[in-house]
């Protein structure tokens, strides 16, 4: 469902970037760990076409969404749904409109959409008497299910999680991860999600991948995060400060 190869991006003389592979397959539930600037968001929103990679090739179910000067051009319409990190709500708008955005930048009535918004809510565990608060007035918790709601709102195909859990105690984050696995599988969807937080990756993931220095460096199913004895992926899952990733790669 996502090919990328040999993905490149600099941002004046720091190559984020290095040639970046990685597949991920229909269906699959894909964590992509490492540390924090080591390129993970980059590589996210290369994917959505937020930021212009400097060369390489992603494509979408077989599709690629780069034309032939690397700008975005999504020409199979594949539905895509992304939770940013922090939630990144409109602070602006209620809830029921934060949900049904997309659908209110169209043709779509405001009648259909709350209905539709109200439905979500249910999805994600949340009552409707909340849809016309504002985020101000939801906890963090609350804000990430409501984040959630929209990224599954247009039932999308891929859905993309940007650190689902920061920000987030134990308790909600283990939450809101179920509800990540749950939804992803009503969905028949395929997800990729980029964290730091390994109770995470080790409940939504099928596959998890490490990224370091700009490039993936290790890749296998979930299970063999407790088998490997790359000393990257030990160094990282233990939280050791001693080891191969050096303190600057921060």
């Amino acid at each position: 469902m996502i090919e990328i190869k040999n993905l490149n991006k600099k941002f004046n003389n720091n190559s984020v970037l290095k040639n970046l592979n990685i597949n991920i397959e229909k269906g699959e539930s894909a964590v992509v760990i490492g540390q924090s600037g080591t390129g993970k968001s980059v590589m996210l929103k290369c994917l959505l076409g937020l930021i212009k990679p400097d060369s390489g090739m992603i494509k979408i179910n077989n599709v690629s969404i780069l034309d032939k000067n690397l700008s975005y051009s999504n020409k199979n319409r594949i539905k895509i749904g992304m939770l940013f990190q922090g939630g990144a709500l409109f602070d602006s708008l209620p809830v029921w409109k934060n949900i049904s955005f997309i659908s209110l930048q169209g043709k779509v009535s405001e009648k259909e959409c709350k209905i539709n918004a109200l439905m979500t809510l249910e999805k994600v565990g949340l009552k409707s008497n909340i849809s016309d608060l504002y985020p101000s007035e939801l906890s963090g918790g609350m804000q990430k299910r409501v984040a959630l709601a929209r990224a599954i709102f247009s039932e999308p195909d891929i859905i993309l999680f940007d650190e689902p859990t920061t920000g987030l105690d134990p308790i909600t984050a283990d939450v809101i991860n179920n509800l990540i696995l749950e939804k992803v599988k009503d969905l028949g969807a395929t997800a990729l999600t980029i964290t730091h937080d390994m109770a995470s990756a080790r409940t939504i993931a099928s596959k998890v991948y490490m990224l370091h220095d700009g490039a993936i460096i290790w890749g296998d199913d979930v299970s063999e995060l407790e088998k490997t004895d790359n000393k990257f992926i030990l160094q990282f899952t233990r939280g050791e400060s001693n080891g191969p990733i050096s303190h600057r790669s921060n």
